[in-house]
């Protein structure tokens, strides 16, 4: 019976730790995000509910991210007008270099920055293990894309936006 116990015991604390690293789903709603912008002020993702947003995680040391940059602007500017916004995230420790990387890549959608990195309560709440990862929310806050790249990413937003 002892051993049946620590099995029990060691099943629960396993399904507990992978649920809690789990990655959102589909159809969920997104987790609230409140973290500071390039000014200091506290900026949500809650309040873009009623616009499509692509959630991005990313950071200054990515390479992938930083080469994924110039193709998220272009969607932006092409789509913004529409009702499209960008809500990035970035995993950077250091605010001037995270700033600086703005800068360079000509990011003008809304941009947050997380210091905690990986141990940050939005990398965690959305299962963040590896980046660039983004998300696609419809106006209503539900998650309706993971990890959507090129024509497929601008097809389901265009077909969001009713386009």
């Amino acid at each position: 019976m002892k051993i049946f116990r620590k099995s029990v015991l060691i099943a629960i604390v396993l399904f507990a730790f992978i649920e809690g690293n789990a990655q959102v789903t589909l159809e969920q709603m997104a987790p609230e995000i409140s973290l500071p912008n390039a000014n200091g002020n506290i900026v949500s993702l809650s309040s873009f509910k009623g616009k499509i947003v692509l959630v991005d995680f990313w950071a200054i040391w990515c390479n992938p991210c930083r080469a994924a940059n110039p193709k998220i602007v272009k969607l932006y500017n092409k789509y913004k007008a529409n009702g499209l916004e960008i809500f990035g995230v970035a995993l950077d420790k250091t605010k001037s270099k995270w700033l600086a990387a703005v800068k360079k890549d000509k990011i003008t959608y809304t941009q947050v920055i997380d210091t905690e990195g990986w141990e940050s309560d939005a990398a965690i709440a959305y299962g963040v293990e590896a980046i660039p990862t983004s998300f696609l929310l419809d106006k209503t806050g539900k998650i309706v894309a993971i990890d959507l790249e090129g024509d497929e990413l601008e097809n389901k937003i265009k077909e969001l936006l009713a386009l």
